[in-house]
């Protein structure tokens, strides 16, 4: 035969014997689509050919447990708590919303959990908002809107709209609760619930199977944490098994993970609900008189004895990075941990791998030129060590050490700035210097202001922490 099936001539002076003639086949009982099969009794070791050369072989049917993990995945509406303003912060969040605040040189806080979520394969998303929420609205607009809606993907915003009385938020529980309507007519199977104020990567699915294996009505997900700091956190007291039997805010005695004596659960605010529970949990919270609408210090204490409530390790189902020592978990909610958490992206091989292809943090950022350094004179160098350095950044003259600067930063001559963080739109002048500073967006650093090295002078003109961490914003310069 011909390559297209043309018979030659050789083909047709051939006599038709049983050896030559072509088997006839026969269609197999049920669909009119169904495969084809021959009289031969002996079935071949491998697909034929087709006429293109191609083998074609049946794709292996995936085990019951991993299409029932699909279902679930595809079942289930995730909700990213992000209407907090976030006062720890102090000034960084006087005009923006905390999961609006740029973190990582061009992340947003709120994109760690969005990520997480769409690396996990849940693809409805509601992000709640209501303090101070056009940035973060304007971000997720530009940043989200990717999903296809006509498969039933999305990224959603959810603004307070005071649907079940004349009021705002008054709680984590209170804001999903007034937003019931919403989240029925979705008719999810699970409701995830999520801070949008936390860094951190994990794998979603890993505690959507956690759950389903322990046929758990809901599911806390809790990270490790020394038992001597564990006051400052919401510590889940969970048996050998892992079932809940306490939830304690900030105990001054924490109780010890069983078997562990000098570690504790602390809650990470990710909780993983049965739609059921947690719709019939909101509606009776809602009706109660004694509550804070909250779900660490109402929801879950009060399914403790009535459900079947678990804590899921963090380590199980954590994205860890090659060369951190422990999972990676930050509230950078303070100034001192937000300095600290943009700092470790600094080091040569920092706790959270943002390099890692495999689990990538999607992002809204604006096209800016390539980070730009000029001047390489004896006393005036345009230079950057053991820094990160984001795009349309020009270091002109200047020098940076051990420090993030953010988008469109500008380092003029003969200024310095180490271990810093300069969030985007920054102006350093001339001769200045910057250590352990915070730098608002936005501000522009007059020439030879002396920031970081007298600790009294610090404290009475800009804000410094504790921790030796000194916030510089554009409504603080303006007073000096």
């Amino acid at each position: 035969m011909s390559r297209i099936g043309t018979p030659r001539a050789a083909d047709l002076a051939r006599p038709v014997t049983r050896a030559t003639r072509p088997r006839r086949a026969l269609r197999a009982v049920g669909s009119p689509f169904a495969s084809i099969v021959t009289r031969s009794s002996r079935p071949p070791t491998r697909p034929p050919p087709d006429i293109f050369g191609k083998t074609w072989h049946h794709r292996p049917v995936a085990p019951p447990e991993r299409l029932a993990l699909n279902e679930a995945l595809r079942g289930t509406l995730a909700l990213v708590l992000a209407g907090g303003r976030g006062s720890r912060l102090h000034a960084l969040t006087d005009e923006i919303a905390k999961p609006a605040v740029p973190f990582a040189g061009k992340f947003r806080i709120v994109d760690f959990p969005l990520s997480n979520a769409l690396n996990s394969g849940i693809r409805r998303i509601g992000v709640l908002t209501q303090y101070r929420a056009h940035d973060l609205i304007r971000h997720i607009q530009r940043g989200w809107s990717f999903l296809r809606a006509e498969l039933g993907e999305f990224v959603e915003l959810w603004p307070a709209q005071q649907n079940t009385d004349d009021r705002w938020y008054s709680g984590t529980a209170d804001a999903v609760y007034q937003n019931l309507d919403v989240i029925e007519a979705h008719a999810p199977r699970h409701v995830l619930i999520l801070a949008g104020d936390h860094v951190y990567r994990q794998d979603y699915s890993k505690l959507v199977r956690w759950h389903q294996k322990r046929g758990a009505d809901v599911t806390v997900s809790c990270v490790e944490v020394p038992r001597a700091g564990a006051s400052d956190f919401g510590i889940v007291d969970a048996d050998d098994e892992g079932r809940i039997r306490g939830f304690l805010e900030k105990p001054a005695d924490p109780p010890p993970i069983p078997g562990r004596p000098d570690r504790a659960y602390a809650s990470m605010g990710i909780y993983l609900f049965d739609a059921d529970v947690l719709v019939d949990r909101l509606r009776r919270d809602a009706n109660a008189e004694s509550t804070q609408h909250d779900f660490g210090h109402d929801i879950i204490p009060g399914l403790i004895g009535d459900a079947k409530i678990f804590a899921h390790p963090f380590s199980e189902s954590c994205v860890h990075s090659a060369g951190a020592t422990e999972p990676y978990w930050r509230d950078v909610g303070t100034l001192d941990a937000f300095w600290e958490a943009n700092l470790d992206f600094t080091h040569v091989t920092p706790q959270l791998d943002l390099y890692d292809e495999s689990w990538r943090i999607w992002t809204y950022h604006e096209q800016r030129p390539a980070a730009k350094f000029v001047f390489d004179d004896s006393e005036r160098r345009g230079m950057a060590v053991d820094s990160l350095v984001s795009a349309g950044c020009i270091v002109s003259g200047g020098t940076v050490r051990r420090s993030l600067l953010f988008t469109n930063v500008r380092v003029n001559s003969y200024s310095t700035v180490e271990d810093s963080v300069l969030l985007p739109g920054v102006d350093v002048g001339r001769h200045a210097r910057l250590r352990k500073v915070v730098v608002a967006s936005g501000t522009n650093i007059p020439e030879g202001l002396v920031v970081g090295e007298d600790p009294a002078a610090d404290a009475t003109r800009f804000h410094r922490t504790d921790g030796g961490v000194t916030l510089v914003t554009a409504s603080m310069i303006d007073a000096l």
